[in-house]
């Protein structure tokens, strides 16, 4: 670490540290062992602030010391399978309270990054922002041509800031897990490089572009939504200029109302976009906030900021299906089945615990009526779940459940009556039709045969290392009661899927052989005038239907 570069730490260590002792968590700071490396520490000491609570202190201690720590929060908030819900509704408060930068230092970083005056480029440029954040703030001009653009442009040295946050970060969780039992359990440098890595994202403009790009092409199908367009040539890393929208943000009900706007057909629009997105697509809008959504004139929606999106991949997407189907029938099996493919599930995880935690969970949804039940609350429970076994959830998936829950809020603010359910439904029957289709699950078996084929060719090898380790006594088992079913169950499986993989294996084979003997130029297949091939064709076809309905119907496929 150069001398400069130490420097920096430092001194932003002692301005954390101030925020420790003025919040009220100068014993946090002192379990880490701080103040032997800190003077300041060692003088000061500050009772927690009356009247607050632990949440509330949270939050004032992240605005206090800005950008990184304010967006961290705000991307904390989006993981209730690892934060408490009493303090994710602190973090959802969490505010940019950040003074706009002058327009001198915006307009050289636009030169710099595009490599040309200001007045080359546009032909006007206005020099207040339409809007600042933590992280940029976005100006109105237009181009030579007459177009209307906005132009946004990253804050001077915001990423050497927020880099050397995340430096002394990752340090103080590590230092938290050395010394604290609870950051140990939590992984608490695993949460802070996952929040890293979502942050750093928002820093590169030109992901936000192409994330703009892939989401116009995929709400291209909807002609009631409108996505900005991205003026390439314009933009870089720290410069994204955008065709200019003009609307009423969602949020500002007074001017919808005013505006005369249906506001029902908006919220309709806006829940199918994002449903859409979501289970269709598997790419989806990450904070689609009132505030980043806008009613035009001529009905449509216009949808912006795409710095953070999800991305659902099919198998994910597959087992939420499998999660909510579960829930609706109430199956504690189904629940369990789909929480442990749709999660990282500790070896210590108390299986007995958390059949009964999914039994509750289920109980709540037995015999409501579908349009009573809230998508979000129903994500929100799988999350809480989570939390309480220590279960690690994808971030995507988390993501998933706080867009459903804006969604939820906005259509609700927007009309009352509303039931996003009644949009659902035709959303739902595709999924359920994609997860039986019969060419859907024969292109994933076939695409596992090659998997099957080499587990088959190292069996042999294995085995032989099994019978040595038996015979010098080295093979130790452990099963206990709770989990014997459970793994008798899994090995039937696996047992039963590479028995179906190796009929469908053979029945390749003799197919492969019958046409090759059709093409030798001799159609008669007949041995002694028995149609061998034939024959044999047949009774392979009967073993792999026998085979087929036996596994379907033992339900251990």
């Amino acid at each position: 670490m150069d001398v400069g570069k130490k420097l920096r730490h430092l001194h932003r260590y002692q301005e954390i540290a101030r925020a420790f002792v003025r919040n009220g968590f100068g014993y946090v700071a002192k379990e880490l062992g701080l103040p032997e490396t800190l003077p300041y520490l060692r003088r000061k000491t500050q009772e927690p602030s009356p009247g607050k609570t632990l949440s509330e202190r949270i939050r004032l201690f992240l605005e206090e010391l800005g950008p990184t720590f304010v967006k961290l929060g705000q991307i904390a908030s989006t993981r209730p399978d690892l934060i408490p819900p009493e303090l994710i509704v602190e973090l959802e408060r969490l505010q940019d309270r950040v003074a706009p930068f002058p327009f001198e230092q915006a307009a050289h970083i636009i030169e710099e990054e595009l490599g040309a005056s200001l007045s080359r480029l546009f032909a006007e440029f206005e020099e207040t922002p339409m809007a600042a954040a933590s992280i940029g703030q976005v100006y109105r001009a237009l181009l030579p041509d007459g177009a209307a653009v906005a132009v946004k442009v990253q804050r001077p040295n915001i990423r050497t800031a927020i880099e050397t946050d995340l430096d002394i970060l990752m340090e103080l969780a590590k230092l938290a897990e050395h010394r604290m039992e609870w950051a140990r359990s939590y992984r608490l440098a695993d949460m802070v490089e996952e929040m890293a890595k979502a942050l750093l994202k928002e820093l590169d403009y030109e992901a936000e572009a192409r994330n703009t790009e892939k989401c116009a092409a995929i709400c291209s199908k909807l002609r009631y939504i409108r996505i900005p367009g991205v003026y390439r040539k314009l933009s870089s890393k720290k410069v994204l200029t955008m065709e200019f929208v003009d609307g009423i943000k969602l949020s500002d009900q007074q001017r919808l109302l005013e505006a005369g706007c249906d506001r029902k057909l908006l919220a309709e629009r806006y829940a199918t976009a994002i449903l859409h997105q979501v289970l269709i697509d598997g790419f989806f809008h990450g904070d689609p906030h009132p505030g980043n959504v806008l009613a035009l004139p001529d009905g449509k929606l216009a949808l912006l900021d795409f710095g953070m999106v999800g991305k659902l991949s099919p198998e994910m997407k597959h087992h939420f299906a499998s999660f909510v189907i579960a829930l609706r029938n109430q199956s504690t099996s189904g629940v369990i089945r789909a929480i442990f493919r749709m999660g990282l599930v500790p070896d210590e995880t108390d299986l007995q615990e958390l059949r009964a935690d999914v039994d509750e969970m289920r109980d709540k949804y037995y015999k409501v009526p579908l349009k009573e039940v809230s998508m979000g609350e129903a994500v929100n429970d799988l999350f809480a779940l989570a939390l309480r076994h220590n279960i690690r959830i994808p971030a995507d998936l988390t993501l998933l459940g706080k867009t459903f829950l804006t969604m939820e809020g906005v259509v609700t603010a927007l009309d009352p009556s509303f039931s996003i359910f009644d949009v659902a439904e035709p959303f739902g029957r595709r999924l359920l039709l994609e997860r039986f289709d019969p060419r859907r699950a024969a292109s994933a078996w076939l695409r596992h045969i090659p998997d099957y084929v080499d587990m088959l060719n190292e069996l042999p090898m294995r085995l032989r290392d099994l019978m040595t380790l038996a015979r010098k006594g080295k093979i130790g088992l452990e099963v206990t009661a709770p989990d014997l079913e459970w793994m008798m169950k899994k090995m039937d499986r696996i047992v039963n899927r590479i028995s179906f993989s190796i009929v469908l294996l053979s029945f390749c084979i003799i197919m492969v052989g019958l046409m090759i003997a059709l093409s030798m130029g001799n159609p008669d297949t007949v041995l002694w005038k028995i149609p061998v091939i034939e024959i044999g064709f047949g009774f392979a076809l009967i073993m792999f239907g026998w085979l087929f309905i036996a596994i379907f119907r033992s339900g251990r496929f």
